[in-house]
């Protein structure tokens, strides 16, 4: 035999408080909604209105919308639940919580009594209603002459604070003062005129005016500029307000959203696309649905369109403001670079204003990527900020313009720009490549430096490393350690696998090639020290010196240091020390 499900409505309450809604001042919003719920079903009639009265431990929502029939009274008040009978009442909603009838359940949040007084303007008389979070209630006749309800709730013990006047005040604005009824708490208007982005016949300035002075008043800033919004499909309309600071990428933004002009909430998550972290949008919608806690957007295909049609008319604002006003975007890109940046890796359109617009830092000079392009006919570009301290004076002493992709999306942007239609041959840097450029030293010089040469090579054979002797500038620069790609990797993997078990070192086995040649530590000749140290008569101290130039070519350049390094460091400056301070003589020898 099938047996019915018992539902535990004390057990229900403490879902809802505990686990579903963030805060009991929801009690309020529910009632709210259900009051203009009522009002929007009812045709005819007197001019809507919401009245909020408080008193001592009690609060009651009063309306004069369509009201219920004794049959209604036990449908819609007393089941959970069910949501085909409430279409064919006229009380359908498309919010979470409307379509299963729970949403009057969130008063035993701050009641153990709810009592609703009700006549329905379809006629019969008044009825009073009185749940309680045992979950009994009871119907009885009550004394109303107009159709409407009014709920009055009784404060739970504790629960007070929630009733008091200046309380309901604020929670009732916050909430309801965009609702298209008028509000009042207390005899004193909540509503405003409607959202600061309605169409009305106000002169152009003033509207920005109002948009500006909601976003000062409300969310706390001036904004550098506004963006109205309207996806028509999701019934949204709203402003977008561009920040005027920078914002904190890792940290999603959120947005204050409303829901057929109730509020939604202040912070709702997922309403734009990740990379839209520089504004902050207040919008209003008919058809996008609240998760069942009415405190965040349900994500489902309205919601990811909404979110794709906001992002192009953001995008469309930034081009806009590149055609329009040229140096307002360098002002904007001074501040929200990253986030337009992160907009470009997977925007063409975007790509290119940041390819016109954003001055990239390069061994030239800081210039846009689309005049480095125009100037040299190629990009070549270093992977991280350290390849290019490293190397950006030498490639520039050697004529070859680097571009610095070590910032955040740079070198993401660099590549992308390469692959557009005609865009120009874009490669990483080798610093292998450099030593090619590098001016060999004629053979007058570099046979008498032969000895030395295998001296400084054996100091450094250790460390798989070959030594060459070159000379370019600057001349300030003793010496390079340059590692082609390949070879970096082959090192790494060595490394990796030096430590691994016997399980995977095997498996690294199968990965790792033979480097086409070895990492180079190239001694510059035009440098006064170089010279110096290839001229030493002491073996010993010649073999210490190149040590110390590795190592110093090694920090220099920010590339890893190994264990080994360090202790070649190490030796080589207690080395260079030593034989800079000799020991005391004995007076007494």
């Amino acid at each position: 035999m099938d047996r019915t499900f018992q539902v535990d409505l004390r057990g229900v309450v403490d879902l809802l408080s505990n686990h579903l809604y963030a805060s009991p001042r929801v009690y309020l919003r529910e009632l709210l909604q259900n009051a203009v719920d009522a009002l929007t079903a009812r045709t005819g009639g007197p001019p809507p209105a919401v009245s909020v009265r408080t008193g001592a431990g009690t609060l009651s929502v009063s309306d004069n919308g369509i009201g219920l029939t004794e049959a209604q009274v036990h449908e819609l008040l007393a089941t959970i639940g069910r949501s085909g009978k409430r279409d064919e009442l006229g009380f359908a909603r498309q919010e979470f919580l409307g379509q299963f009838g729970i949403g009057l359940l969130s008063a035993f949040l701050v009641a153990d009594e709810v009592r609703v007084v009700t006549r329905s303007a379809a006629g019969g008389p008044a009825l009073g209603w009185v749940g309680r979070a045992d979950g009994t209630y009871r119907v009885e006749p009550a004394d109303r002459d107009e159709p409407g309800s009014t709920v009055t709730l009784t404060a739970r013990h504790g629960c007070g604070q929630w009733f008091a006047p200046t309380t309901v005040t604020e929670l009732a604005r916050l909430y309801g003062s965009m609702l298209p009824v008028p509000v009042t708490v207390d005899g004193t208007p909540v509503t405003d005129a409607g959202p600061p982005w309605r169409d009305d016949d106000r002169p152009a300035g003033t509207r920005r005016a109002d948009l500006v002075g909601y976003a000062q008043d409300v969310l706390g800033f001036t904004p550098f500029d506004v963006i109205e919004l309207s996806v028509p499909a999701a019934g949204l309309t709203g402003v977008a307000y561009v920040l005027p600071f920078s914002a904190n990428p890792a940290e999603r933004t959120r947005h204050r959203v409303y829901l057929k002009r109730m509020l939604l909430a202040e912070s709702v998550d997922g309403l734009l696309p990740e990379w839209a972290f520089f504004v902050r949008c207040v919008v209003d919608a008919t058809e996008l649905r609240p998760t069942a806690s009415r405190e965040a957007l349900y994500a489902d295909d309205a919601l990811a369109a909404t979110q794709e049609a906001i992002g192009a008319q953001l995008r469309g604002w930034l081009v806009r403001l590149a055609d329009t006003d040229p140096d307002r975007l360098a002002r904007f890109l001074a501040v929200h670079h990253l986030g337009v940046k992160a907009l470009a890796v997977h925007d063409d359109e975007t790509l290119r204003l940041v390819a016109q617009w954003w001055p990239m830092e390069t061994n030239v000079g800081r210039i846009t990527l689309a005049e480095f392009a125009a100037r040299y006919g190629q990009v070549r570009y270093t992977q991280t900020a350290d390849e290019f301290r490293a190397l950006a004076a030498v490639a520039a002493a050697q004529d070859v313009p680097v571009l610095n992709g070590g910032y955040t999306y740079d070198a993401e942007i660099v590549a992308r720009f390469g692959a557009l239609p005609g865009g120009p041959a874009v490669r990483r840097l080798d610093p292998s490549e450099l030593a090619t450029r590098f001016d060999p030293l004629p053979a007058e010089v570099e046979l008498p430096l032969q000895e030395f040469r295998r001296t400084a090579q054996r100091a450094v054979d250790e460390l798989g490393c070959e030594v060459v002797l070159r000379s370019f500038e600057p001349a300030t620069v003793p010496a390079l350690y340059l590692v082609d790609r390949s070879a970096a990797h082959a090192a790494e993997l060595q490394a990796t696998r030096a430590q691994a078990d016997e399980v995977w070192a095997g498996v690294l086995d199968a990965f790792v090639k033979p480097a086409h040649q070895r990492p180079q530590l190239v001694l510059n000749h035009r440098n006064d020290l170089v010279r110096r140290v290839c001229g030493l008569r002491d073996e010993r101290l010649a073999h210490t010196a190149t040590q110390a130039l590795y190592g110093q070519a090694l920090l220099l350049g920010h590339h890893p240091v190994r264990p080994a390094d360090v202790a070649l460091i190490n030796r080589s400056f207690l080395g260079l020390l030593d034989a800079a301070v000799p020991p005391e003589r004995d007076e007494r020898a």
